[in-house]
């Protein structure tokens, strides 16, 4: 299902991405970044609707930034490296924005451990993705991918919802993780 939504998109996009010959895709990684910050800051001031609304935003660029890279022959090995950097920062400026805010609270935990874990686990989703590649697979498998876990928390964040997305974050991210391990063992064995 998710790969008939990233072709839709895609398809969504494409006449947007062809107009915006302009714009360097770097750029657009680097303003989506900045929204992905702003959106930070307004979930550790606890105005989730806000930080829905930019965190939205930032998918957006996220998806455009690529689509013009495509739609325009200026995809570069550098690209794909910022993209993923910038992605990276923004997984944890989002969560540590809901950590700070007090928003990642789940009895009996402390406050910070669901955010902290849906973090790591964040990160091994892309770890994993990079050291299969590394090592000759492909591992571009799993439930929980970035835009997945995007979705979550702007949903989580539009129903008042947040610790609620963060934790369904880090369940994702983990079952993906596994996915993922599992998948580049058959192909690695």
């Amino acid at each position: 299902m998710l790969v008939k939504i990233k072709e839709y998109t895609r398809f969504i996009l494409r006449p947007i991405a062809k107009s915006a010959v302009v714009f360097n895709p770097n750029t657009l990684t680097i303003f989506g970044l900045v929204i992905s910050l702003i959106s930070g800051f307004y979930f550790a001031k606890r105005e989730v609707v806000t930080a829905g609304i930019l965190l939205l935003l930032s998918g957006f660029f996220d998806a455009l930034d690529g689509a013009v890279a495509r739609e325009n022959n200026r995809i570069t090995p550098f690209g794909g490296f910022l993209d993923s950097v910038c992605d990276r920062f923004a997984d944890a400026v989002i969560i540590i924005g809901a950590m700070y805010g007090g928003l990642t609270a789940f009895s009996p935990f402390p406050d910070w451990f669901i955010g902290a874990i849906a973090i790591v686990g964040s990160y091994m989703v892309s770890y994993t993705r990079a050291r299969a590649e590394a090592a000759g697979a492909n591992a571009s498998v799993g439930i929980g991918e970035r835009a997945v876990r995007v979705i979550i928390l702007v949903i989580g964040a539009f129903l008042y919802m947040i610790n609620w997305a963060i934790l369904l974050v880090a369940v994702v991210s983990f079952i993906t993780v596994f996915q993922r391990v599992i998948h580049v063992r058959r192909i690695l064995k």
